[in-house]
């Protein structure tokens, strides 16, 4: 164990502590806040039909995270490469995001039906834009003395973008990936929600249906794994792909 994630274990530990101790003394009514272990019971209780629709989520989170982040990278590579382009399109990607998920989700599913579709559009509309804009804040802020350098060389924008641009964003684009991991399996379970036949977020709404408050939290607690662990593969990339910026980092 690394000791800097000590204190974040003791964290959790003292919070978890705290909850068992509110439920064991009945200050809440164990219908509305079940205790840690009433909840670890349910998910084990509950685990095959959790991996069941697990898969269903994070197959359309994947689908949506690879096209939600190879359409940030065109986006933010045609806007850095045209001015016009940036200038023109930059406010509506800012706009995209001011309308809530949950707003576009029925029209998606009114659309698109209740299939795998609508879930991947969502996917992709809420992951685009962080990988978009961290990419054009990288490339940026490239070293412009590096770029001159380049250019008086005869260098062609091909080869500034790869050898200069591209790499000075890398920093930005794992930001944005950590960001955009998160946002596909939240996306995924919201248009779930509102329509589907499988996936965590059905299986949300028939155990609030059925008030089993117990497995409503066992499976937002799986959905916090998830996301946690896709952002954890996202670090794993960036340790490998850029490994001078982990250098100096103390265990």
């Amino acid at each position: 164990m690394r000791r800097r994630n000590i204190p974040a274990f003791i964290a959790v530990a003292a919070l978890l502590i705290l909850w068992q101790g509110v439920s064991m003394l009945g200050l809440v009514p164990a219908f509305m806040l079940p205790s840690p272990v009433e909840v670890v019971r349910a998910f084990v209780k509950e685990l095959p039909l959790l991996w069941e629709n697990s898969l269903i989520t994070l197959q359309e989170a994947f689908i949506g995270l690879v096209m939600g982040v190879a359409f940030g990278f065109l986006v933010a590579v045609l806007m850095d490469a045209f001015e016009v382009l940036y200038r023109a399109f930059y406010p509506l990607l800012i706009i995209t995001q001011t309308v809530p998920t949950v707003a576009i989700a029925p029209l998606l599913v009114l659309w698109f039906g209740y299939e795998m579709t609508p879930k991947i559009i969502l996917i992709v509309i809420s992951t685009f834009f962080p990988v978009t804009v961290g990419l054009l804040d990288g490339f940026r802020s490239a070293d412009r003395d590096a770029i001159g350098l380049l250019r008086s060389m005869g260098a062609t924008r091909v080869q500034i973008f790869r050898h200069i641009k591209f790499p000075s964003a890398l920093p930005q684009l794992f930001s944005g990936l950590r960001i955009a991991a998160a946002y596909s399996v939240v996306g995924a379970v919201i248009s779930e929600w509102l329509g589907g036949f499988g996936g965590l977020g059905v299986y949300m709404t028939r155990v609030k249906k059925a008030f089993a408050f117990d497995k409503m939290f066992a499976v937002i607690f799986l959905i916090s794994g998830i996301s946690l662990g896709l952002m954890s593969l996202v670090e794993y990339a960036e340790k490998k792909c850029m490994p001078y910026r982990h250098l100096d980092k103390k265990e």
